[in-house]
């Protein structure tokens, strides 16, 4: 039985055949265009991918979104996310005398979006992002390679990296993390 992969908040990205993808843009290759009301019943997607698509949503958002990739995912199906990581970036602003101006875009990124222009609302580093997850019933939440991934051959922001595109000398200013469906649950939740 085929896969059923979501590319969400894909832009231009094409990942192939293998992926749906959905995107508020205007690209031949999108499915559908709401990425907060996915046309997918409840338990029937394998692996939903954002990269660098939730620090547009504020917290209470983000929270409502995540509640509704969790919706349409099997049981122990991957989420798999991708966000600036500002753990990363303000290490590289105090320890390393990075400019502000280099780091201004993936802080608090813009972007066209139809009639009107999105901003980023927030940020995150590994344990809010994870807190966020366990509070929606996810497990099993680690970083990821983005190397390690069929999507690698396609440069997006989970490959972003200061210097740009140094990717050999670099640092790697994306938090790359993939989690697994659990159970929904009351109790404490670990990761």
């Amino acid at each position: 039985m085929k896969k059923i992969k979501l590319h969400l908040g894909c832009g231009k990205r094409y990942f192939g055949p293998d992926w749906t993808h959905i995107d508020g843009g205007n690209h031949k290759h999108l499915h559908s265009h709401d990425i907060t009301k996915l046309p997918f019943e409840k338990d029937s997607v394998d692996l939903v991918y954002a990269s660098h698509v939730l620090e547009y949503f504020d917290l209470e958002e983000a929270g409502e979104v995540i509640k509704e990739w969790r919706r349409v995912l099997i049981p122990d199906g991957v989420l798999r996310l991708a966000v600036p990581n500002f753990e990363v970036m303000a290490r590289l602003y105090n320890d390393e005398y990075h400019s502000l101006y280099k780091l201004l875009g993936p802080l608090y990124g813009k972007m066209a979006m139809g009639d009107q222009t999105i901003y980023h609302k927030t940020v995150y580093d590994l344990g809010s992002l994870s807190s966020l997850l366990v509070e929606n019933h996810f497990w099993e939440i680690h970083e990821y390679k983005w190397e390690d991934k069929d999507h690698s051959h396609i440069d997006d922001h989970s490959q972003a990296y200061l210097p740009h595109m140094d990717k050999e000398n670099g640092t790697l200013i994306s938090l790359n993390v993939e989690c697994r469906k659990g159970p929904e649950t009351s109790g404490v939740w670990t990761s």
